[in-house]
Parts: structure tokens; C-alpha cells; sequence
């Protein structure tokens, strides 16, 4: 009798799902590669999946204007701090718990977390790494010691003409790595998600953070005009041996015959690892879809599954968020070593409260660096004023 209505339920459920078709909206890199799992999800499954390129900035939008109607895509891919805003909204479903969940990065699943529950499936990463110019740094510093001490001594050995160690010193996402490291935080993670009135911005460990960049500057290794293109530029045309960038640079350097290498930022302590920001990008279900279920299904059963990710990645190269999808490309190592500077990350917070953080934060940095306040003052402002516009 128990088989008998399992079977039957099987037998419904193949026919509503004949019945239905799943719509994707995604960006341009995603269009081709999930274009082909769609016709490879078909022909499993006898289930249409439309695949539709939506210009990556209109998704969100697009998506928060259709989704309360019940129209729109059943599934969208995403950037991971589109979360906030989406399910305070209520317009994306949780996703439940799967098989494969322990084979995705923590801090894949954490991006997609948002009051203790999981909102998306999280496919590629993205995180900045130091970059070293061979030629330079035979071997990565493991420490941020050792880094200054290898900046210093290529600045003395080449008079400025090379310079040992360049980075954006007033932006505040390249400053991150340092202060997460030593313990700074922008809201307080808890089981329920972030607490957006915790901000751990000018606690000790962020002091620590800001009064290391500081020391960058006071002892010539940095100036506080560096920034992204100063960095860049100089990283192309072989006048930096070390950097912070994200995978998105590489592809110039090559071009450029830069003999680089690729590791995780230096330790700033003893088991002090630098923790970078992380974006992580996914699918996320419509919560208003007529088609949920079977949606769930479809990312559940079949993109989550590692050859899945594995074609993924193939079809857009993106750091995984499948930790065995990394073990089938670790032949590349500029992939593994970004993958492993984002497992050490935290994700960007994924609440509309991060838009005030980025300018006072920035500006706090510009105070410090050209001396015109302290590192606590300069903290406890921006702490101050990222307060009064999300509190």
C-alpha cells in the first residue's frame, strides 16, 4: 500500500511538473552554460527550463517590481548582498537542507544566510589575494612582517623605481583583510543572522587593523594617494612586486608577461589569519512562484550536485563554492590560492544597512593616513555616523 502511493505521488508529480516550465533570469557569463544544463535537465526530467539574459544590475530591480505580482523568473542568479533587501521583502523562499550542504564552503552558505536560515544556493566566489611578481618574491611572505620587511628591501635595492608593496590605502575594502584580522568586524554575526546595532568598527581589533595601514604609510611603504590604479598599473607594467587584487586582474597581467603568483593575504599575527571581504554569487528562488517546489528541486537535486558545479564553473570560471569542485581544478593554481583567501573570508553583510558603511569608512581611513586624526578618533566617528544613518 506505502508503495503503491509513493508511486502515485511520483506519477502526479511527473505530470505537473510536464505540465510547468521554469523560468531563469541570469547575466551574460551564466547565459550559455545554463542554457546547456537546461537542455541536459529536460532531457532527465521531461521539465522545460527558459534560460533568460537579463542585464546584471536590471535583475534586482527587475525582479523586485515582477516578483510581488507572482510574476517573473522562478529563479534568479545573484549577487549575495541582493539577500537583505529581497527577503525583507519577502520575495525569496528559504532553501531547505540538502545532501550535499557540508560540501559548500561555510563561507558560501553564511553569504546567503539572513536570520538564521539559508535564502540561497551559492555556485562562485570572489576575494582579493596578494599578488607577487616572481621576478620580485621568489616565495610569498607568510607574514605581514615578512611582507613590510621584502617591501622595504626591494625599495631600497631598486630607489622607488620598483616598489616593494602597493595597495588602495584609503579604500576601505583593501583595508578590510587587516582589520577583520585582527579582530574588527562591521556587524556582529549571531545564530539570527547580523545584528546590525553590534558594529565592531572601532574595537580593538579594527584599531589594530587602521594603525597597521598607517604604519604601511609612516614607514614609506605606502602613500596615502595609492589606489586602485596606481596599484594596477603599476603591477602591469612590472614597477610593483606585491599587491592585493582579485582574480578579475590577472587575466592583464598575464597578458602583460608578468611572471606572477597568487597567494592568501600574510598572517597579521601568531593564528591571526587576514580575513578579505567575499562576494559570492547564487540562485535564489521566487517565494511568490507558482513553480517553488519544483524550483527547489532543480537547484537542490540538480545544479547543487558537484559535476553540476563542475560544468559551472567550466562555463563561467569562478572561484567554486563547492569545496570538491576545487579538488577537479587544482591544476590552476591562481583559482586555488583566490578559493583558499575567500574560505579565510567573511561575506560582504547582505543588509541594505552596508551602504553608509563604505563612505565613512573610507573617510576615516583618509583621515588617518594623512594625519589629520587619530586612529580611535577617526573610528569612533565613522562608527558614529554609520550609526545615525542605519539605527
Amino acid at each position: 500500500m506505502k508503495k503503491f502511493f509513493i508511486f502515485t505521488l511520483l506519477l502526479m508529480s511527473i505530470f505537473i511538473f510536464a505540465q510547468t516550465k521554469l523560468v531563469i533570469w541570469c547575466s551574460e557569463k551564466q547565459v550559455d552554460i545554463l542554457q546547456k544544463l537546461a537542455e541536459e535537465f529536460k532531457a532527465k526530467y521531461n521539465v522545460d527550463v527558459e534560460v533568460q539574459y537579463v542585464n546584471f544590475s536590471d535583475i534586482k530591480p527587475k525582479f523586485l517590481t515582477a516578483a510581488p505580482e507572482g510574476q517573473g523568473a522562478d529563479i534568479i542568479v545573484g549577487a549575495h548582498d541582493w539577500v537583505g533587501e529581497l527577503v525583507v521583502n519577502g520575495l525569496i523562499e528559504p532553501i531547505p537542507v540538502f545532501s550535499d550542504l557540508n560540501q559548500f564552503y561555510e563561507t558560501g552558505l553564511n553569504a546567503f544566510s539572513y536570520g538564521g536560515k539559508l535564502y540561497g544556493l551559492p555556485y562562485s566566489m570572489e576575494a582579493i589575494a596578494l599578488i607577487y611578481n616572481k621576478d620580485f618574491v621568489p616565495q610569498p611572505p607568510q607574514t605581514v612582517e615578512e611582507m613590510i620587511q621584502f617591501a622595504k628591501q626591494i625599495d631600497t635595492e631598486f630607489g622607488g623605481e620598483v616598489r616593494g608593496f602597493v595597495t588602495s590605502t584609503t579604500e576601505f575594502y583593501y583595508a578590510v583583510p587587516f582589520i577583520f584580522g585582527y579582530g574588527g568586524y562591521v556587524f556582529k554575526q549571531t545564530d539570527q543572522g547580523l545584528n546590525i546595532k553590534d558594529i565592531g568598527l572601532a574595537n580593538e581589533g579594527a584599531v589594530k587593523g587602521v594603525s597597521l595601514i598607517k604604519r604601511f604609510v609612516d614607514e614609506g611603504i605606502l602613500d596615502p594617494s595609492d589606489n586602485y590604479q596606481i596599484m594596477d598599473s603599476m603591477f602591469r607594467e612590472g614597477k610593483a612586486a606585491m599587491i592585493i587584487n582579485g582574480p578579475w586582474a590577472t587575466k592583464a597581467y598575464k597578458d602583460a608577461g608578468i611572471d606572477y603568483g597568487v597567494a592568501v593575504i600574510p598572517n597579521v599575527g601568531p593564528d591571526m589569519v587576514a580575513r578579505p571581504f567575499v562576494g559570492v554569487q547564487g540562485f535564489m528562488v521566487n517565494a511568490k512562484s507558482t513553480n517553488k517546489l519544483l524550483a527547489m528541486e532543480f537547484l537542490t537535486n540538480f545544479i547543487a550536485k558537484r559535476d553540476t558545479m563542475y560544468k559551472l564553473y567550466l562555463g563561467d570560471p569562478r572561484l567554486p563554492a563547492r569545496k570538491d569542485v576545487l579538488e577537479l581544478v587544482k591544476d590552476n593554481p591562481d583559482v586555488v590560492a583566490f578559493t583558499q583567501s575567500a574560505a579565510n573570508g567573511i561575506p560582504m553583510p547582505n543588509v541594505p544597512q552596508m551602504a553608509s558603511v563604505w563612505g565613512a569608512m573610507n573617510d576615516a581611513l583618509n583621515l588617518v593616513v594623512n594625519n589629520k586624526a587619530s586612529v580611535e578618533d577617526a573610528l569612533k566617528t565613522a562608527v558614529e555616523r554609520i550609526k545615525s544613518q542605519t539605527q
